[in-house]
């Protein structure tokens, strides 16, 4: 059985309600998130959290950035936990919605961020929530690529968390809803392992891709320096 909490230096992550756990990819990708919302220049106003679960990646982007936050999740009892969390937690600027996002009626937005369902048509699992949140069944990734397209501020930005052996299928998706790539960072387990991740920063406007690798752990299972360097300030004991 799942531990029904995760403890942050910060906050802490309940989630017995939610069929998304915390997970190391996904604590990495929020994490690489909130960093490179810290490294632009630029005013952001607002950032928008599509399928928020447990409210994770609001919460790491909230601890690094004073950035008003919609987190907005589908399912009832997520989003009840999301709630939750957010509440408790020492971070003012989360707002928990629930509800579906291509009905909602939201803003136009300077961030937008999702770890969205991973395994369109492929063997679904028994459990309707788990199934929802991994399989895609509530929203297709078209949709969702078209909805940020439509939602994203001109300058703005779009950060996604996917699997690696889907990227060429993502980027046709993006481009078919013109949307750009500028950073692709492909997570490894190990330096000698094949990807199994892929996280994606883009926007409406065409630019060079810088693309690198991020290795999690050494061959010596031990944490490497830039696993370390994002996630020092979240996990209690890095």
């Amino acid at each position: 059985m799942a531990n029904t909490y995760f403890q942050f230096k910060q906050f802490t992550v309940y989630q017995e309600r939610s069929a998304m756990k915390v997970t190391t990819d996904g604590c990495l990708f929020g994490a690489w998130v909130a960093k490179e919302m810290e490294n632009e220049k630029w005013r952001m106003e607002n950032a928008l959290d599509i399928g928020a679960g447990t409210g994770l990646l609001s919460l790491m982007i909230a601890q690094k950035n004073a950035i008003h936050i919609d987190a907005v999740e589908i399912d009832q009892q997520a989003a009840k936990q999301a709630s939750q969390n957010c509440a408790k937690s020492p971070f003012s600027t989360i707002a928990v919605i629930e509800g579906d996002i291509l009905k909602a009626g939201l803003d136009p937005y300077d961030i937008i961020f999702s770890n969205p369902p991973f395994y369109e048509n492929e063997l679904t699992s028994p459990d309707a929530s788990r199934a929802a949140a991994h399989h895609g069944q509530g929203l297709r990734w078209n949709d969702l690529f078209s909805f940020i397209a439509n939602q994203l501020k001109e300058n703005g930005c779009f950060f996604l968390l996917l699997p690696a052996k889907r990227a060429p299928e993502a980027e046709s998706l993006l481009v078919g809803n013109k949307l750009f790539i500028n950073k692709k960072v492909w997570v490894k387990n190990t330096a000698s392992a094949q990807p199994f991740r892929l996280m994606i920063k883009g926007g409406s406007k065409e630019m060079p891709v810088v693309a690198s690798d991020l290795i999690i752990k050494t061959s010596n299972n031990i944490y490497t320096p830039d696993f370390i360097s994002l996630l020092k300030d979240y996990y209690l004991h890095l």
